[in-house]
């Protein structure tokens, strides 16, 4: 027997594992079951160079939960350990034996598999354990079993133990406050999430399947009985979708990994990109695109990081661009480093190039499916969009390529690609200054008659909604010389393209002033602004219109990125259609009552149109108009 104290800096390296070094304590079993899956693969790794000539097995890792003992037992049949080994790779703490392989070893085949990069890996243990027992009987022959023993102080014992079976047993004896990992329910919820897809086969305790029973007996319905048994229950998938090649898989095999990943989404996604990179960087993965609601932060975090298919995170703005996490599926990369700040992610130079990569990838295969198959892309088109627009508003980069497959929709459901929109539309709608101007809605029902009102003057309107619209059209404007957005209630026709012609007024600046209080008088003179126009005679007699730049800065304030300009309060200009014969009737009423509700009864029409009428007034309006019938 052995005893000794652990190489150590500091006796208080224990209350630092338990307290600071991972930040979730569920976290010690992926480490130990990491370190039992590297076993397996340095096994597999010596079989194959021929320093290891002995029968090798089925490799597996076994996690066995005993109530009663109150013990976790990680178990797995690789190379083991002696007691020489223990001493140079347990008791120096932060010496990685995985890290010294792969550098002993680097550029030979397989070496790559070692997927211990955790710094201090085993001593997460003792955030769970009161006591922790190494039992291990290395690869090589003739070798001599020992347990390892230490109670979460620096001292530990080491003695010669009688162990028959080649490997690692690591025991936890859990302490009192941490006996929520004796419950198996709780066990095979971190296994799921952290060891779905390790290489090599996981096992946690039996699984019950049935079958039919061997007499043929029958049940009460004339169908043959079914007996249950107990199977070993593999907790992972070792090779999963990402690690084949393309080529190897079907679009039934994405679907049916897609449906791995996100068990509980019942939604299929609009395509794939398979990632297979081993130069510059080492990087694979799937990413899926789903079909992207309204409210993209419900659609975040679904992007896992695996590092040599041990799970990491969730969590992946730091690696991938901010619009990219929008995607679903895996990325794979042992190149990303772990448990480290996420200010050190952000300037890690491969962690840049992945991203760069990424974003690549992404832009190649909008572009490509565009053009392929352009028919097929606008049908796919509105589930992209906000995508689209995400990408294009965040990513320098990813806008440039996204020019050329950008498209808006008409409201004749036609798409275009911003080019092709301005072709069509720049004879008829290009105004006295040269720009062509975009009109469009984000409701032609609400906005009916304004669109209706443009479509009659040979106008083409395009539907434009959602939360990053007002930001995205600005981009647009930015972008693309002498074009600009305009939204059909944002003033009279005639302003939002104006051509310089000017239609003479049938009243004076005179009645103009007179009739103003009048209007004034009817509306909040605070929110709506009364101004008259020469319009024709066929337009509304009174128009309301919210002007481009004030309502496109407060929907920017309201979804983020306006500053101060969101503050502006929200305000209308009430449009006085000077040549409207209803606008002339109501100055030459002498009654100043009925001038008064003539002139309230078209103000109201105005607001209802832009549903603006609402409650009381809505209701006092109904009223008044049974009333006039």
């Amino acid at each position: 027997m052995k005893t000794g104290n652990i190489n150590v800096q500091t006796e208080n390296i224990f209350p630092i594992i338990k307290k600071f070094l991972y930040s979730d304590h569920e976290i010690f079993l992926r480490e130990l079951v990491s370190n039992a899956v590297d076993a397996s693969q340095k096994l597999k790794f010596f079989a194959s160079n021929g320093e290891f000539t002995g029968e090798m097995g089925d490799l597996q890792v076994e996690v066995i939960l005993d109530e009663a003992a109150k013990t976790l037992t990680i178990k797995d049949n690789g190379i083991g350990m002696t007691a020489e080994e223990i001493d140079k790779y347990i008791n120096q703490i932060a010496f990685s034996g995985a890290e010294e392989f792969v550098q002993k070893y680097e550029g030979k085949e397989g070496a790559e598999n070692i997927i211990g990069h955790f710094g201090l890996g085993f001593y997460s243990a003792f955030m769970v354990a009161d006591k922790v027992q190494i039992k291990t009987l290395a690869r090589y022959e003739g070798a001599q079993a020992v347990q390892w023993e230490s109670n979460g102080d620096p001292s530990y014992t080491i003695t010669e133990i009688d162990k028959a079976d080649r490997g690692t047993e690591i025991v936890l004896h859990i302490s009192e406050e941490s006996k929520e990992f004796l419950e198996k329910n709780r066990i095979q919820g971190i296994l799921d999430k952290y060891c779905k897809f390790l290489p090599i086969p996981v096992i946690f305790g039996t699984e019950t399947k049935y079958k039919d029973d061997p007499s043929g007996e029958k049940d009460e319905n004339d169908k043959v009985k079914q007996v249950s048994y107990e199977v070993p229950n593999q907790v992972n998938n070792p090779v999963p979708a990402w690690t084949k090649k393309p080529a190897d898989l079907t679009d039934e095999d994405y679907g049916t990994f897609y449906r791995e990943l996100y068990p509980m989404s019942f939604d299929q996604p609009l395509f794939h990109i398979h990632l297979n990179v081993d130069y510059p960087f080492n990087l694979t993965g799937i990413l899926y695109f789903p079909k992207i609601k309204e409210n993209v932060e419900v659609q975040r975090n679904k992007i896992n990081l695996y590092s040599n298919q041990v799970f990491i995170t969730d969590s992946v703005e730091e690696i991938v661009p901010e619009f990219l996490t929008l995607l679903h599926g895996v990325i794979d990369s042992p190149d990303i480093p772990l448990n480290v700040s996420r200010s050190y992610l952000q300037s890690d130079g491969n962690v840049k190039k992945i991203s760069t990569h990424i974003t690549k990838k992404v832009a190649d295969k909008l572009r490509e499916m565009f053009n392929k198959d352009r028919e097929d892309f606008e049908s796919k088109y509105e589930d992209l969009r906000i995508f689209i627009e995400y990408g294009t508003l965040s990513d320098e980069k990813f806008a440039d390529k996204a020019k050329a497959f950008s498209m808006v929709k008409s409201t004749d459901d036609k798409y275009y690609t911003i080019e092709e929109f301005k072709e069509k539309v720049k004879d008829l709608q290009t105004d006295k200054d040269g720009k062509t101007v975009f009109l469009y809605t984000n409701n032609k029902d609400e906005q009916y008659s304004f669109v209706q009102a443009a479509k009659d003057r040979g106008y083409e309107v395009l539907e434009l909604d959602g939360p990053l619209v007002s930001h995205w059209v600005s981009n647009i404007e930015s972008k693309f010389e002498n074009v600009s957005f305009a939204r059909v209630d944002a003033d009279t026709l005639d302003k939002l393209i104006a051509k310089g012609d000017e239609m003479p007024s049938k009243l004076s600046k005179e009645d103009e002033e007179a009739l103003k209080p009048v209007f004034e008088g009817v509306v909040d003179k605070d929110k709506f602004k009364v101004q008259f126009e020469s319009m024709s005679e066929t337009d509304a007699p009174v128009v309301l219109t919210q002007p481009e730049f004030i309502r496109r800065m407060m929907e920017q304030q309201k979804y983020g990125g306006a500053g101060f300009m969101g503050a502006f309060p929200e305000t209308y200009n009430m449009v006085i259609n000077s040549n409207h014969p209803k606008i002339s009737d109501i100055l030459g009423e002498a009654d100043s009552s009925v001038k008064e509700n003539k002139a309230k009864q078209l103000a109201d029409l105005a607001l209802l149109a832009q549903g603006l009428l609402k409650g009381e007034k809505l209701n006092d309006f109904v009223k008044r108009s049974v009333e006039l019938i």
